[in-house]
């Protein structure tokens, strides 16, 4: 007999322990609905973010032993921290689909690399409310599955105004 599920989510008490909530492996998880179940912006946003997380995943374990490390593992492992850190929800504050899609863009774009890890949460909090204040339609359009050009400057735009508050 052979059951057919819409996949299986892994939680893992290491990432919880290390204050990664939800603490979801997305290495091992599955789903057979994947993409289809997500709109196009965040799609299309996300679409390399499960391959690199697990890049990161990998070379955070090798990091570990203390080795040299060449420029581009430096690379991948400063861009897979900050996107740990953009993925982190904290208790009763979800975010809206097109808020989601704006930060994961940064992310996934790498244009967090100059915030240091540990005010990416920071640089969040301060993104979302400039965008919801000052381009509300952005956000509006991004979660009704909308992705362009002028949409993801004015995420770049928004999001390179606010780093320069957060830089070291």
């Amino acid at each position: 007999m052979i059951s057919i599920t819409d996949g299986q989510i892994f939680l893992e008490s290491d990432l919880f322990n290390s204050g990664i909530r939800p603490a979801i492996n997305v290495g091992i998880s599955v789903s057979r609905v994947g993409g289809s179940a997500q709109v196009k912006s965040m799609k299309k946003t996300a679409g390399t973010l499960k391959l690199d997380q697990a890049q990161y995943r990998e070379l955070e374990a090798f990091a570990k032993f203390g080795s040299d490390l060449d420029a581009a593992t430096k690379a991948i492992l400063d861009k897979g921290q900050r996107n740990v850190e953009v993925l982190k929800q904290g208790q009763y504050s979800p975010l809206r689909v097109g808020e989601q899609v704006a930060i994961i863009y940064l992310g996934t774009k790498g244009k967090l690399g100059g915030i240091p890890a540990e005010k990416v949460r920071q640089f969040e909090s301060e993104f979302i409310a400039t965008m919801n204040a000052k381009h509300s339609e952005v956000i509006d359009r991004l979660g009704k599955g909308e992705i362009s050009d002028e949409l993801t400057s004015v995420i770049e735009q928004v999001g390179a105004d606010v780093a320069k508050n957060y830089q070291s």
